[in-house]
């Protein structure tokens, strides 16, 4: 489905760029091989007519890149807001400035919607700067393995969140199998869980890419990125080092994280950091009733609410077997 509707995708946004709807896009550009798809903001519509690209490996989620690209404009737009207040203070008759036009259009899958909402519902994308256009998806391909990615094997939903319009058809929201296996690593002893994960996160060279990408991941500054904290020289210098990262990274996004994915796909290690994540999931549904991150702009997430009907420390110690 992918790939027959490049050309679509195309023409319409050659048409929004030419009626000034949108001057920038945010889409996927084609390198050199089918599978060698990169996200990329095409500036005009020569640019998308030669290299855009929706296929099968067009498997980044835009949402992220919203982030940036719509602080720069409202930084632009800001400083022209600045500079016409300060040219009327010296001269109440001063011409003014007109203020930049910059809208980005951004195509968006199913699952990019709900970290595209949740991105919006914590104000860091400007949504008068985004023209959203939802596109279908039938899943995308592991550019290694050259199958479908495991995300895409348990999608939990092709319905979209909050476009401005649709290409194609809109689905529904489905009861998939992604916990299991979450179940799988739940299923082990203590001993068997604590050696699944010593052996994947020692492969960890703390390249950040899983939280450059995330979505959930938007701080100005990253507490790893603290000069004072010496993070630059602890990279794999000793497994509790390697642990610690990820795991402080899950509790920092928890009840945020759309599991979208990213973060296993990007993971030069192949790593499969979502499964944290995931759990993360799994156990605030099953302890303060289910949620989905970006499901909707009016819920709040449950760790950022208290009922009184909530999980005292003692059940989820109980739960846990008596370890936390």
């Amino acid at each position: 489905m992918q790939s027959e509707m490049t050309g679509e995708l195309v023409s319409r946004a050659k048409a929004l760029l030419a009626d000034k709807t949108v001057q920038l896009v945010l889409g996927w550009r084609r390198g050199l091989f089918d599978y060698d798809v990169t996200p990329s903001l095409f500036t005009s519509a020569e640019d998308v007519e030669k290299n855009f690209v929706y296929n099968e490996y067009s498997a980044a989620n835009l949402s992220k890149y919203l982030v940036k690209e719509t602080r720069k404009i409202e930084t632009a737009k800001n400083t022209v807001r600045t500079n016409n207040a300060l040219a009327k203070q010296k001269d109440a008759n001063a011409e003014t400035q007109a203020e930049p036009e910059a809208k980005i259009l951004v195509f968006l899958r199913p699952c990019d919607t709900y970290s595209f909402t949740e991105l919006l519902k914590e104000h860091r994308i400007f949504r008068s700067d985004v023209y959203a256009i939802g596109v279908p998806c039938d899943g995308m391909q592991d550019s290694e393995k050259r199958e479908l990615s495991e995300r895409c094997a348990v999608c939990k939903s092709k319905k979209h969140i909050g476009c401005d319009e649709l290409i194609g058809e809109d689905g529904d929201v489905r009861d998939s199998a992604r916990f299991d296996e979450v179940a799988k690593l739940e299923a082990m002893t203590e001993e068997e869980r604590f050696a699944f994960w010593q052996n994947e996160l020692s492969r960890c060279i703390r390249c950040n890419a899983c939280r450059d990408v995330c979505p959930a991941c938007t701080c100005t500054t990253c507490v790893f990125d603290n000069p004072a904290s010496g993070a630059a020289q602890k990279v794999a210098a000793s497994s509790f080092e390697e642990s610690m990262y990820h795991i402080i990274r899950a509790w920092h996004v928890a009840g945020r994280c759309t599991d979208c994915g990213e973060c296993s796909r990007v993971c030069p290690q192949r790593i499969p950091l979502h499964l944290i994540n995931r759990k993360f999931i799994k156990d605030i549904d099953e302890l303060y009733g289910s949620y989905t991150a970006g499901s909707d702009m009016e819920t709040k997430p449950p760790m950022l609410t208290y009922r009184t009907s909530d999980a005292e420390p003692g059940i989820i110690y109980s739960r846990s077997g008596g370890t936390l």
